[in-house]
């Protein structure tokens, strides 16, 4: 059986391209909440789907190394051409059309995979795509960090964080499932949904890997039924529903189409969608549709927001409204600017619990700084005090000094 490629196991089945830690980190980005699909299969190793391929992320300080297993369907296409010429054009089809059939019913077992060697500049580029490491991130931080003295703070622990430029049908979907939920629950479903839905691409120590299902296959009536007996609750009739909306009103390119709409636009018609929020439509705006200043504003964010920015404190509002959403949004895209979805995401991230190791080496790192201010001015205070001391010393000897002369003279 196949196994999880590990890069100890020799750089030859790897490739690489060069990235700083300081520009991506893997396990701040993968894990931050953005996407319900990566799993860390072994230490600093990371595996999950993007594009319909299975793939193995790790990094050093300087490089990103990237791992591609071979995908069901290539693996038939490959053990096709083994049998030669021989084979006919009816027995290959033959097979192919089984392929396709257990895709569809969902009723053959997944077979084992072996590593895919082609040099494509094809993934290279998927890859790049997907991080977004067009965007030059380290200016990113410098900038927010002059601007506001918090986010620079955090910034010293929290290195790397990007925004991924997710599916959008893969990332709306995956956000309809977020409501009233947490990350750990939400990875679950998530990955309930692909399997229940999802064509099988690979297996790897005996964990099968499943593709983002299609709108078509969420939009049919019976969808509801199976992913309520999944779990989902009242997200499997939003999940359906949504998909349905999709297919018989926009089309299956819609999605993707809202890319190239205005932030508020795309917004607003992510709303008309059943299960769909002002927060959820602010995540599949920053996190798929390319809008880098929309701003989610979760509880998280909004403590975030009172606790470290005074915002709105004392108001006793209790509840997120739009206007709220909207008003929070503005603060943050005026102090950060036009990328002020990726700052936040930056701030969400050291809030989280399973991150707060790193957050107390912030709190270790503060009051160290704070106590070598602090012993600073006290040696600053006593210098000045000495030498105050020494002026007022000869002050009094002068004063003496001049007495004892006007003594002599009266006498």
């Amino acid at each position: 059986m196949a196994k999880h490629t590990v890069l100890s196991s020799g750089a030859k089945l790897w490739r690489s391209l060069a990235c700083a830690k300081s520009e991506l980190r893997l396990d701040l980005t993968l894990a931050c909440g953005q996407s319900f699909r990566w799993r860390e299969t072994a230490e600093g190793h990371w595996t999950g789907v993007i594009g319909g391929r299975v793939w193995t992320l790790t990094q050093t300080d300087d490089t990103l190394w990237y791992h591609i297993y071979q995908s069901l369907d290539r693996q038939g296409e490959t053990s096709g051409r083994k049998k030669g010429a021989g084979v006919s054009l009816q027995l290959e089809n033959k097979s192919d059309n089984r392929f396709k059939e257990a895709v569809k019913k969902e009723e053959e077992e997944p077979v084992a995979v072996t590593p895919v060697h082609q040099d494509t500049k094809e993934e290279e580029e998927m890859l790049r795509d997907y991080f977004q490491l067009n965007v030059k991130l380290g200016d990113l931080y410098k900038e927010w960090g002059a601007a506001d003295p918090h986010f620079k703070h955090i910034a010293d622990i929290f290195t790397g964080i990007r925004m991924l430029r997710q599916d959008p049908t893969e990332c709306l979907f995956s956000f309809i499932c977020t409501s009233n939920n947490h990350i750990s629950r939400i990875q679950g479903m998530v990955e309930r949904l692909c399997q229940s839905l999802g064509a099988p691409l690979c297996q790897l120590d005996q964990t099968t890997y499943h593709n983002f299902p299609s709108l078509s296959a969420l939009a049919d009536t019976s969808v509801e039924a199976r992913l309520r007996d999944l779990g989902f609750g009242y997200r499997a009739r939003f999940l359906q529903q949504s998909a349905k909306q999709i297919l018989d009103t926009h089309g299956i390119q819609w999605l993707e189409g809202l890319r190239s709409a205005p932030y508020l636009q795309a917004c607003d018609a992510l709303r008309t969608l059943p299960g769909v929020g002002t927060k959820v439509a602010d995540c599949v705006c920053l996190m798929s549709l390319d809008k880098a200043e929309a701003v989610p504003i979760d509880t998280h964010v909004w403590q975030i927001a009172k606790r470290d920015y005074n915002y709105g404190s004392g108001n006793g509002q209790k509840t997120i409204t739009d206007k709220l959403h909207r008003d929070i949004g503005d603060f943050f895209r005026k102090l950060w600017g036009p990328y002020a979805g990726w700052a936040q995401s930056v701030l969400f991230c050291a809030d989280l619990k399973k991150f707060q190791n790193l957050k107390e080496m912030l709190h270790m790192k503060r009051p160290k700084k704070e106590e070598n201010d602090e012993e600073e001015l006290t040696v600053a205070g006593k210098k000045t005090k000495i030498k105050k001391e020494k002026i007022d010393t000869v002050k009094n000897i002068k004063a003496k000094a001049g007495h004892h002369k006007k003594a002599k003279k009266s006498a």
